[in-house]
């Protein structure tokens, strides 16, 4: 991440408002909240305005990623190109989803809240969608476990550890 925010601090810093910047990277699959919590930490942005940016940011894409990720990879899956990269993210969500059916509320909420390479709340929402999963469950379970990851990101971001760090 550090290297991130010193690209952003050289390259866009003069024109593009942190807050801005922190948002985007928040809306990024596979950085999503987290890298935008540990960006805003390096960035020094206040906690709670940081938290604030990169929920919004983070919760902005699932829903169309519920609503139209199965439309969007069937147009996709019409040129070859694609069609590894789409069968590669089915496969990879099927394989983090085994055994959701059972408890799909809690394993959603723990799969976006807590932070480990693979997880979060883009992963959560194709999961969801290609299980068919209720979209209203599912969108209130991604979002407690965002609310859990920021949680958990404050600590490791903004406190004890990211004092270790910095």
């Amino acid at each position: 991440m550090e290297t991130l925010v010193q690209w952003y601090q050289s390259n866009l810093g003069s024109f593009l408002p942190e807050e801005v910047f922190i948002f985007f990277v928040s809306m990024l699959p596979l950085i999503e909240l987290r890298g935008g919590l540990l960006c805003s930490s390096l960035l020094k942005v206040s906690l709670i305005k940081a938290n604030i940016i990169c929920l919004l940011g983070n919760i902005i894409p699932i829903p169309f990623i519920l609503l139209f990720i199965k439309k969007i990879f069937a147009f996709m899956k019409k040129f070859k190109i694609f069609v590894p990269l789409i069968n590669w993210l089915e496969a990879r969500a099927d394989k983090k989803s085994d055994g959701i059916e059972k408890g799909e509320f809690l394993f959603l909420l723990l799969f976006v809240g807590i932070p480990l390479p693979g997880t979060g709340a883009w992963m959560g929402a194709l999961i969801a969608s290609l299980l068919n999963v209720d979209i209203k469950k599912a969108s209130t379970a991604i979002f407690i476990g965002l609310l859990l990851a920021i949680v958990i990101m404050d600590i490791v971001s903004y406190g004890v550890l990211g004092n270790i760090v910095h």
